[in-house]
């Protein structure tokens, strides 16, 4: 690391800002947003700077009564103009003017800032996120800074508008739930609850007065002398890429006091969660089941029921072949809170990683998402019933019946040129995309030694596969002798 972060106090505070144009008003708004007073040097100041100097005293309690916002003094720099200030900003663009400044600064002490040229800074302002009172830093110490830029730009779209005023109304509470919860670990649990829970949201939500009532209802009523209410989240992955988690995914995982994960979950994703969450694998594959389902049922409900914020980490989405919806039974049953958060589906992320639309006009009206595996084998499903054209299938789980629901769909009615896509680890590194027939689909899966995990998709729209993600083309197996 090579610049320490921290965050100063200018409330009040002088700063002398070197620079009349476009990168000295960017930093007197700054400036003047933190509460400070500016003291810009410059021969010639540009029509902003003088607007917000034109403005004159301001009164309030970061700036303190009656005080001058911004002094402009329409001439060059001179050493002088150091005296008294808390630091100084050099944004005059010009080399030799830049360079005075940082030396004239270092030379008494004073932390000088040169825009765009770290080499002659002592300190250097990292792009910023403001939702005041919290604020976010993001530098990359000079190396990229179009690139922290884009780091912003990512987090304010992360961020509600209104996350500011969240930390206040906490604020506000501090007081009251310290006096109520002395315990450190209980006041933590309690206000890991709140941001969490429904009062925290209509905040967000704007409903801050129906928020207020309902956070001194819960103060009065609970304290934390209770023990926390435990919860389980119901979570989709999705495909297996970090960057296709839901907003609503990583919040939660970022949250969890454990985290309850199958087999599909890489170490990518599971790097998002809570540092010190808990982490327990119970991956099931075929004829390999770390844990029962039952046993599962049992896992969450005991955290739940021991306070704790539990997520329940499923890949792709938990209610499409993932039995999330036993999950969800068990534990309503026994009156613990759910929330549930889809993931993208095996089904949407291999298609569009092979560019292949699920539904398109003239080719495929409908699309079927079904289980290639059952219980004892073979699914108990009317392929004939969707043998028919003009429709997509997406085959889960079905590498080792391949073969069958390739006779079972040529029965009912099904083309056997028709073209078919097999998908697998979509969205990773190691993806793999083959295309062929329906005729030819269980040598497809052989032949090409395909391992799970896998989807299967079969329809005229595997024909508009972007070639570029594609492996070279499987011939016929008659063809191949």
């Amino acid at each position: 690391m090579r610049y320490y972060p921290a965050f100063m106090n200018l409330s009040g505070r002088t700063v002398l800002l070197v620079g009349g144009g476009e990168p000295a008003a960017r930093k007197l708004r700054l400036l003047l947003k933190a509460g400070a007073r500016a003291t810009v040097v410059a021969p010639c100041i540009n029509a902003e700077i003088s607007e917000l100097a034109e403005a004159g005293p301001k009164t309030g309690p970061k700036t303190g009564p009656k005080s001058a916002r911004v002094t402009l003094s329409h001439r060059r720099f001179r050493p002088a103009d150091l005296e008294g200030q808390a630091l100084v900003i050099g944004a005059t663009g010009l080399p030799a003017v830049d360079a005075e400044v940082s030396r004239a600064a270092e030379a008494v002490g004073l932390a000088v800032n040169i825009v765009d040229r770290p080499e002659l800074s002592t300190f250097i302002t990292p792009a910023i996120v403001d939702r005041d009172p919290v604020v976010i830093g993001i530098s990359t110490g000079g190396a990229a800074p179009v690139l922290a830029r884009r780091i912003r730009a990512t987090l304010e779209a992360l961020l509600p508008s209104r996350l500011g005023r969240l930390a206040s109304f906490a604020e506000s509470f501090r007081s009251a739930v310290a006096g109520l919860v002395p315990d450190g670990r209980s006041r933590r649990a309690f206000w890991g609850a709140f941001f969490d829970g429904p009062i925290a949201r209509s905040v967000l939500s704007g409903d801050e007065r129906g928020a207020r009532e309902s956070m001194l209802s819960l103060v009065n009523r609970r304290g934390a002398k209770e023990a926390p209410e435990g919860s389980v989240a119901i979570v989709g992955a999705g495909p297996g890429d970090p960057d296709l988690l839901t907003l609503r995914a990583l919040a939660l995982l970022q949250s969890a006091d454990v985290v309850v994960y199958d087999r599909l979950i890489g170490p990518e994703i599971l790097d998002r969660a809570r540092r010190d969450a808990e982490r327990i694998h119970v991956g099931k594959a075929k004829g390999d089941h770390a844990a029962s389902q039952d046993e599962i049922n049992e896992l969450l409900l005991e955290h739940a029921r021991g306070g704790k914020r539990v997520v329940r980490l499923k890949g792709g989405d938990p209610f499409i072949f993932g039995r999330g919806g036993e999950e969800v039974e068990h534990l309503r049953r026994h009156g613990i809170a759910v929330e549930l958060v889809p993931g993208i589906t095996a089904a949407t992320a291999s298609a569009a990683s092979a560019g292949i639309p699920l539904t398109h006009r003239g080719l495929a009206q409908a699309v079927t998402l079904v289980t290639g595996h059952g219980a004892e084998g073979e699914p108990d499903i009317d392929w004939a019933a969707l043998a028919g054209g003009n429709h997509t299938l997406a085959i889960y789980m079905g590498l080792s019946n391949a073969g069958r629901v390739a006779e079972r769909l040529i029965a009912g009615g099904r083309a056997p040129g028709t073209p078919v896509a097999v998908v697998s680890r979509a969205t990773l590194p190691d993806q793999r995309i083959e295309t062929g027939r329906l005729g030819d689909l269980e040598y497809l899966v052989r032949e090409r030694a395909i391992e799970g995990p896998a989807l299967i998709l079969i329809g005229e729209v595997v024909a508009l596969a972007d070639a570029a993600a594609l492996v070279e083309a499987l011939p016929l197996q008659a063809a191949a002798g």
